[in-house]
């Protein structure tokens, strides 16, 4: 077969079961292809070290990037067509301590073909009805549980002709009504400096794809503190943490009470189907600002609910009461 057509049946595969990741991994003498999906990462195929060479070599050269350089790292990108649907993919390679180079492939999909199914839709619309109130709305929850998927797909239904602009690190979803930033630290463009030109452009909308940092966390404060809606996620084991988190980064309890509209928390669980919803929680400010510690009975009600109307199992609710 034709490396062109065994790249084809590739990715083929992986967007049809809406993988997020494609790996090309040394293993010994050989090298593991996997894919990553919602459920878990699979061996698609294990190849011989000339025939992986081959087709990681097909893929770089179609993403811009040099064939002869296989320790440093790289990154490139290209556009794939599935009949009439265009995919953006992202490249990233390294060679490991013995010179053997690795590939991933990031697939990016556009806005309408990534959906997200909840045990709790009410809680969507919660959250929709509080962005009324602008400021700053914070998801959090491990990675990988559709915080940015969650956050778009509200955007997307609560906006006409306001203007939305998305700053990630990179581009997860792709959408063309939206305006979207990646930073790019090589050339100076990071997450404060592109917060500070987006608010020059006045959107209606801010999406800002993680607050990593004091300078980050600044900047999302101010621009919610201007009077814009700021989507954005923080890494916090529930919402409570989210305010603690704040407040390490520097942002004093008076600045956290004016600019934060809201928290939500998702996690992405296993179903009796084999497929995976979200639960889905999410508090205004002052409903968390004088608590200690959270209180995740609403959150165990609605995974009892679950288990009543067979979603899932009583082992996976239990694995995940606490979140």
């Amino acid at each position: 077969m034709e490396i062109s057509q065994q790249i084809n049946r590739l990715l083929n595969e992986a967007i049809k079961t809406r993988a997020s990741d494609i790996y090309f991994l040394p293993d010994g003498d050989d090298y593991l292809v996997k894919i990553r999906n919602q459920n878990e990462v699979i061996v698609w195929d294990k190849l011989g070290y000339l025939q992986a060479r081959r087709m990681m070599n097909y893929c770089k050269y179609i993403a811009d990037m040099a064939l002869s350089e296989q320790r440093r790292p790289q990154i490139g990108s290209m556009d794939w067509n599935v009949g009439d649907d265009r995919y953006f993919l992202r490249l990233s390679s390294v060679g490991n301590f013995t010179g053997l180079e690795s590939l991933v492939i990031r697939i990016i999909y556009q806005l309408k073909d990534v959906k997200t199914a909840f045990f709790n839709e009410n809680q969507v619309q919660f959250i929709s009805e509080m962005s009324r109130k602008r400021g700053l709305i914070v998801f959090s929850g491990p990675t990988g549980s559709g915080k940015t998927t969650t956050i778009y797909n509200l955007v997307k239904q609560m906006v006409t002709d306001q203007f939305v602009m998305t700053i990630e690190d990179p581009i997860e979803i792709k959408e063309p009504r939206f305006l979207q930033l990646q930073v790019n630290h090589d050339a100076g463009m990071d997450y404060t400096d592109l917060i500070k030109v987006g608010l020059r452009h006045r959107p209606d909308v801010f999406i800002v794809g993680e607050i990593r940092d004091a300078m980050t966390a600044e900047a999302a404060i101010k621009a919610a503190l201007s009077g814009h809606l700021v989507y954005t996620t923080v890494h916090a084991q529930d919402p409570l943490g989210v305010i603690d988190r704040l407040k390490q980064l520097g942002i004093s309890d008076e600045f956290i009470s004016q600019a934060l509209t809201g928290v939500a928390y998702q996690r992405l669980i296993p179903t009796v189907e084999g497929n995976q919803r979200a639960m889905l929680m999410a508090h205004e400010y002052f409903e968390l600002e004088d608590l200690k510690k959270y209180d995740w009975s609403e959150w165990q009600g609605g995974l009892s609910t679950a288990v009543k109307d067979q979603l899932v199992t009583p082992t996976v609710a239990k694995k995940f009461e606490l979140g």
